[in-house]
């Protein structure tokens, strides 16, 4: 059954739909009619509250995505699609130790936290107060911040942590921390960069390439929702063209 201080989605269709925390006795506003939390407590997930208008929405349980999507945000966040090619190529789970640089609104330490528990840490990196307190706001919304460590700190002067299974730089320099993540790393560790332009790529990897990481990839993603209907299935119409580059590679031990 669902109570009171847990998390919703109120889904009527993809665009409309709100994540909401439950308290008693409150309203809950939307262009689709106002609902009372006192109707949606005590329901079970996956059934039907209606608002004042008569209109229905489903509630549902939220995910790690819908964590992700519908963060506060002070920064552009990592979509998705990114996030699930990361964690999938950092190798991470269920103990790993992870560093993150760049934890602006949380929302890949959230999606890192969550594969990394119950038994793993995130230690996220940022040199802005207010993108911490943001930060921490999200991931506590989550329920992972038992999983978490937030520190305000300037990466280029290095990590605290010592053999961490992954390196995941989120950084407008991403290449001056290539040293510093080789520090950091376990032999077996692995380093993730996302970028937004080619330029940063091409001097992580001459970063990467001196600093003797091997296996150096570079993958960009490019999703495509559609439309499925009878006699109308097709791509959708908008859709979200670039995002940013992935590049990875492994430590190798030096000569």
């Amino acid at each position: 059954m669902i109570s009171e201080n847990d998390y919703v989605i109120l889904y009527f269709d993809q665009r409309v739909n709100y994540m909401i925390k439950l308290k008693k006795d409150q309203v809950f506003h939307s262009h689709k009619g106002y609902i009372k939390t006192n109707d949606i407590i005590g329901k079970r997930y996956g059934e039907k509250v209606k608002s004042h208008i008569g209109v229905e929405f489903h509630i549902l349980k939220p995910t790690i995505r819908d964590y992700v999507m519908k963060a506060s945000r002070k920064t552009q966040i990592i979509y998705p699609k990114d996030i699930a090619t990361i964690i999938h190529y950092s190798g991470i789970g269920p103990g790993s130790r992870v560093i993150e640089a760049g934890t602006g609104s949380g929302a890949l330490t959230m999606a890192l936290a969550y594969y990394v528990k119950p038994n793993g840490k995130v230690y996220s990196y940022d040199n802005r107060e207010e993108h911490i307190k943001v930060a921490k706001s999200n991931i506590e919304k989550a329920g992972l911040m038992d999983y978490v460590e937030l520190k305000l700190k300037d990466v280029s002067e290095g990590f605290d942590e010592r053999d961490v299974d992954a390196v995941i730089l989120d950084l407008p320099s991403p290449w001056l921390i290539v040293e510093k993540a080789y520090e950091a790393l376990a032999d077996w560790g692995i380093i993730v960069s996302y970028s937004p332009s080619i330029e940063q790529v091409i001097k992580t990897v001459e970063a990467l390439e001196k600093a003797k990481f091997i296996g150096i990839e570079c993958i960009e993603n490019i999703q495509r929702r559609w439309k499925v209907k009878p006699n109308e299935t097709r791509p959708e119409t908008l859709m979200i063209g670039h995002t940013g580059y992935i590049v990875l590679a492994r430590k190798s031990l030096e000569d």
